[in-house]
């Protein structure tokens, strides 16, 4: 649960003025970790076999939520 909310700060630090919230849910199974925006899979942990890093999740949910938004040091 650490690491989800870590994310979850992260990604409402990063898109503030885009997105309204950040719900964490827990799991029905053990070790499943997925992530939605607006019903749409950005990542799953069983399909990579690992975790997101989260300049990689802060490019995936931007590609959905708002693509001109530059990312900063998030970018590069």
């Amino acid at each position: 649960m650490l690491r989800a909310a870590y994310m979850a700060q992260e990604i409402l630090t990063t898109f503030s003025e885009e997105i309204n919230g950040v719900l964490l849910k827990p799991a029905d199974i053990s070790g499943q970790y997925s992530i939605l925006a607006d019903d749409h899979l950005v990542f799953d942990r069983k399909e990579n076999g690992r975790f997101p890093e989260i300049k990689e999740l802060k490019q995936l949910i931007r590609d959905i939520a708002c693509p001109g938004k530059s990312l900063g040091h998030s970018d590069k």
